[in-house]
């Protein structure tokens, strides 16, 4: 038997989804361990092997691919937790990676602190060297003057460096030299250049990508060292992979080399599987949500296509390279209610995490959560949480909210738990319309999917209160992102800047530069062992109204790419930006500048196979469990409900909201004003009841 594997390290959780070759699968979950991910990596292996009876090596024999998320550079960044990190750049300068933009996110806020820099002024140093914006040199860089430097590096114990020099976009010749002689003198110091991680215009995004990377190099480095380590001990001979930010996955090799590819890579798997499990029903674009212990992610897709930016920020720090359009809160299962100074209800961000957890799972967490309210409202079962493997204790969850909640705001306990369940509803509304209505999308036009252990528990209530009629529950849903991994490509980036009104495009220069990045981009694939019959390309450009601030990403085809078509770049401009901005000025004729090329290299891989089930009839009788008094937020009361066995449903069964839906890893509560049909994949999709005719159909075409 062959298998493949996809690891999700969550603050919480590690999930992990083990798919054979036949198109069965088996979800797993362990408690991640925060001070070494890789222990509960290799713990999850283990139950896997205990499973089938056969040694970890044994069964690591059978297993062809490994695709690994992980937070280790998220979490260095948001706990500054990183390498000690020096930072070389252009002589007057170097306080641009605390000035950033000049602009303050909160404008009107005058006590509103700027964020801390990764790498302290002290070791910020100038080189008095000089490139103008064509790159033509202005004054020369000194080799003595980087070597001294270069010493106070030494000094200080930098255990990572980062060049970024002015304009060194348009001629990198600074920056190698630079290296060059940090490498010989600093042989085991992690070094990022500028020009090799993003070689593009706008200085402050350049210089904090680049010390992102340095900073969290040696973490990533050291942990990637002790996984292949362990692998190795064990025998595997398979394929690592890594998941990045933008939704591909890279070998481990380059994931070292390119850290911050990884910063924003934990919810990078979702999107990716939200495009699989609803083109199953006919649809080319959903929102996906993601609910796990720790926090909430949202990411909308149009046409089958995650959305993309290259302005992502992590702990308010600028990081420019392409990523999924993904936003997070801190609003997860272990998310903890407190109240606020005007007394009023917040739920997060602060969480519980996997140690010591919520107050229910008597591990020592003495704080009321999310979890603890779901518990006390009916919604889970405090006997098969986890299948069973971690009892729930009602008393302490009650407890915990009836101290810190109910008592102080004056309720009883169940209004006190029904408020902290409203709040997270809100708070995770607030996020899909971030990821939508800001986006000029509605979310009323799109299904939601929603995924995670806690996500289904919330799903209706959030759907409520956006309006949206169709929710589709994956049976994967608990490991999601581990799901989307195994569906991820071979995925690059480039980026080349050409600053120039498109009307003066010279067509043999515009060509030339998609040819460079197309070259490098198959020379990566092909050492990852992908033929040049699996490799795409994705072409865009970052066009802009000229002298406007910010510029618009459109995507353009290789045909009007390769055949310079200047006057298609700008019909496939115009209404982008009035989709995001609602104006555009064609009609005006104001010229249209170009800022960046982007070209995507992707390297198709081989996609695990899902079983189909035969269809089975409406009845869901053979799953029914028992049944089981829950809170129903919009009858405001407590009702006796049918409680099913989500493994026992099969394609067609339906059911009539209000249930519970069950399984070993999350919970689907399903409120009255919803009905559930299984698929012939075995997922759930809830939809409004006023909406049946639109939806059976497709669902059970």
């Amino acid at each position: 038997m062959k298998y493949k594997i996809g690891i999700d390290v969550g603050g919480t959780f590690t999930d992990f989804l083990l798919t054979m070759e036949d198109g069965s699968s088996q979800i797993y979950k362990v408690l991640s361990t925060p001070d070494d991910p890789s222990i509960a990596t290799m713990q999850g292996l283990r139950e896997m092997a205990e499973d089938r009876n056969v040694s970890v090596e044994a069964f690591l024999k059978g297993v062809t691919v490994i695709v690994h998320g992980t937070t280790v550079t998220t979490n260095a960044v948001l706990t500054y937790t990183g390498a000690k990190t020096g930072l070389l750049t252009t002589k007057g300068v170097r306080d641009a990676l605390q000035m950033r933009r000049g602009i303050r996110e909160e404008q009107y806020n005058n006590r509103y602190e700027n964020v801390e820099p990764l790498v302290q002024r002290y070791l910020r140093l100038p080189i008095d060297e000089r490139l103008d914006y064509k790159g033509d040199v202005i004054k020369p860089l000194e080799e003595e003057e980087v070597l001294r430097q270069v010493a106070v590096f030494k000094k200080e114990g930098v255990e990572a460096v980062a060049v970024c020099f002015m304009n060194s976009f348009a001629n990198p010749e600074h920056e190698r030299k630079a290296g060059e002689i940090i490498r010989r003198e600093m042989a085991d110091a992690y070094l990022t250049l500028s020009g090799d991680i993003l070689p593009s215009i706008r200085f402050y995004d350049r210089v904090s990508t680049t010390v992102l990377n340095a900073y969290v190099g040696p973490i990533l480095k050291r942990y990637l060292d002790a996984l292949l380590k362990k692998l190795k001990d064990v025998n595997y001979e398979g394929v690592l992979l890594i998941m990045q930010s933008n939704g591909g996955v890279v070998a481990p090799e380059i994931a070292m080399e390119r850290a911050a590819v990884t910063l924003l890579s934990g919810p990078a798997g979702g999107p990716v599987a939200g495009v699989m499990y609803t083109s199953v029903q006919g649809y080319d674009d959903c929102i996906t949500v993601d609910m796990g212990g720790t926090s909430f992610d949202a990411a909308l897709i149009k046409d089958k296509t995650p959305m993309v930016t290259t302005m992502g920020e992590i702990n308010r720090l600028r990081i420019a390279l392409p990523m999924l359009n993904v936003v997070t809160i801190g609003a997860g299962g272990g998310s903890i209610g407190w109240i606020d100074e005007g007394g009023l209800l917040r739920m997060g961000p602060q969480s519980a995490g996997a140690k010591p957890g919520p107050a229910c799972y008597n591990l020592g967490g003495e704080e009321p959560t999310c979890t603890d309210a779901d518990l006390v409202l009916g919604y889970l079962d405090k006997d098969y949480f986890a299948g069973g493997r971690i009892p729930l204790d009602l008393g302490k969850a009650e407890r915990a909210i009836e101290e810190k909640i109910a008592k102080p705001l004056g309720m009883d306990l169940h209004e006190a738990a029904l408020g902290m369940y409203n709040v997270i509803n809100v708070n995770m509304a607030a996020a899909v319309r971030e990821v939508s209505v800001k986006q000029g999308q509605d979310p009323r036009d799109f299904p939601l999917v929603t995924a995670g252990g806690a996500g289904p528990n919330h799903a209706c209530m959030i759907a409520l209160e956006l309006e949206i009629p169709v929710i589709l529950v994956p049976r994967e849903s608990s490991i999601f992102c581990a799901a989307g991994m195994l569906m991820s490509d071979l995925k690059h980036d480039y980026v080349q800047t050409y600053a120039v009104q498109l009307s003066d495009i010279e067509p043999k220069r515009f060509k030339a530069y998609f040819e460079e990045m197309r070259k490098n981009g198959i020379a990566s694939l092909k050492e990852e062992g992908i033929p040049e019959d699996k490799i795409e390309f994705v072409y865009s450009l970052d066009l802009r109204y000229i002298k406007q601030y910010h510029e618009v990403n459109v995507p353009i085809s290789e045909e009007v790419a390769m055949d310079v078509n200047i006057d298609a770049m700008a019909e496939a401009f115009h209404p982008r930006h009035n989709k995001l901005f609602g104006y555009d000025l064609k009609e005006e004729g104001t010229p249209v500048e170009l800022i960046n090329m982007r070209l995507t290299c992707i390297g198709k891989t081989e996609k695990p196979k899902f079983n189909e089930q035969p269809y089975d009839g409406e009845d869901p009788s053979k799953a029914f469990k028992k049944k089981r008094k829950v809170f129903i937020p919009t009858w405001k009361r407590f009702e006796e409900v049918d409680v099913f066995d989500s493994f026992k449903l099969r394609y067609g069964n339906k059911i009539e909201g209000p249930a519970i839906l069950e399984q070993v890893n999350t919970t689907t509560f399903v409120t009255p004003e919803y009905s559930v049909l299984v698929d012939k994949f075995g997922s759930y999709t809830l939809y409004l009841k006023s909406r049946e005719e639109e939806f059976a159909g497709r669902i059970l075409k």
